[in-house]
Formats: structure tokens, sequence, C-alpha cells
């Protein structure tokens, strides 16, 4: 049974929530202080986190930057209708997914389902041998790369991410299979979750000596990792 752990002062709407994810047969707990959530996450204790971004004491962003420090547990996030920047802020710090509030405890249900059974998929069909592409090293086994001999501080997304581009490198790897393959779901018109996280991607793994990134993107179609 999957630990979710709801981090949320809508007293209210986490409760319907809980009890709905319940019902979908999930171990949930529930927390009105964000500081529950950095210490399930030091102690490894729970297999996801939803995570409302405006709480007062400590935000959401705040959470998410001091979780990211010492776990790579699955983290969604609740925020504001067209409040852009806190999604891109969430994503680039490494949320894994995002839902709008106001949202349906079925909606969130879903994302929660595709995100534990992305996390279950990569864990079952990740090939213990690792894989070179260049400069990169991946480690499936243990979810953690190298680069020109260095390590890769990487979030969970952007492991994913990575691997799928480098199991494909030096070939265009359409932005809907990269979702499908990394994020376990289709493509969403306007979902820019993709872009944010290779953008992340790309400063971590610097510039080529022409000046270009290392992943090439063709506009509107997809990303290529190179290779030399």
């Amino acid at each position: 049974m999957n630990k979710v752990l709801l981090i949320d002062d809508d007293v209210e709407l986490t409760t319907l929530i809980q009890e709905y994810l319940a019902e979908e047969g999930y171990d949930v707990a529930a927390d009105t202080d964000g500081r529950a959530a950095i210490a399930a996450a030091a102690r490894n204790s729970v297999d996801l986190i939803v995570l409302d971004i405006m709480m007062p004491q400590m935000n959401g962003i705040e959470v998410l930057q001091r979780i990211r420090k010492l776990s790579h547990v699955p983290v969604l996030m609740l925020t504001a209708r067209g409040d852009d920047i806190d999604r891109i802020s969430g994503l680039n710090l490494g949320a894994d997914d995002y839902v709008t509030k106001p949202c349906s405890p079925g909606e969130l249900a879903a994302r929660v389902r595709a995100i534990l059974r992305r996390v279950s998929q990569l864990a079952a069909g990740s090939s213990t041998d690792t894989l070179r592409a260049g400069q990169l090293l991946i480690h499936p086994r243990n979810r953690t790369a190298e680069w020109g001999g260095q390590s890769l501080e990487l979030t969970g997304t952007e492991f994913s991410l990575l691997e799928v581009l480098a199991r494909s490198a030096g070939q265009l790897v359409p932005k809907q299979e990269i979702s499908k393959r990394a994020f376990g779901k289709p493509l969403t018109p306007f979902d820019r979750r993709i872009d944010v996280h290779i953008s992340s991607v790309r400063q971590k793994l610097g510039l080529r000596e022409d000046g270009q990134s290392w992943i090439q993107s063709v506009r509107g179609q997809g990303y290529q990792l190179l290779l030399d």
C-alpha cells in the first residue's frame, strides 16, 4: 500500500482528498505544516507528498527546496489557477507534477496514480547495467549520473528525462515520447514541464566548446542529446 502525505492548511479540502485517496487504496496522512513533509522526506517514510504552495509559516516552494536537499520522493504541487510563476518555480526545484486549485479529488487521485505508476515502472524496468552516452554515464539501478567523470546533482524527474534522452542519444526524441517514457502519461496542450526540466538539465551539463547546449531542441518536435 503506497503511503501518501497531504500538506495543506485547507482542512476541509484535505479531509475530502484524504477520504477519496483512502477509498482508492492509499495509506494517507495529512498535516497543515510543511515541516511535517520535510521530516517525512528525511525519514523516507512516504511514497509521495502532495504539497500546497500557499501555506502560512513556510510556503510550499521553501518546503520543496528543503525536501530536495534530503530526498527524491515524488512531490505533487497544488497551485493557484493561473499562477505560472509558482508552477515553473516548483518544476525547476524538482516537483514531479502539479494540479491547479480548485481541483476535484478524482483529478488529484489520477495524478497521484500516474506518478506512482511511473516511479514503479522505472524501478522495475531499469537495467542494472550502466549506460554510457558520450560524456554521460548513467547508473539506472541507483538513479545516479555522471558527466565528464563528475557526479550530477539531479532531481528524480531530471534523471528520468536524461535517461530517456541518453537511451536515444544522437537521435531526436519527440516530446510526446519523452512525456510517456519519463512521466508515464501523454503530453497535453500548453504543457511546458518538459521544457522547464530540460532547461535545468542543460544548466547542469554546461555548454559545448562551440557555445551550444548538449541538449538540442527542434521547435515543436522534441529534443536530442548530442554525443560529441
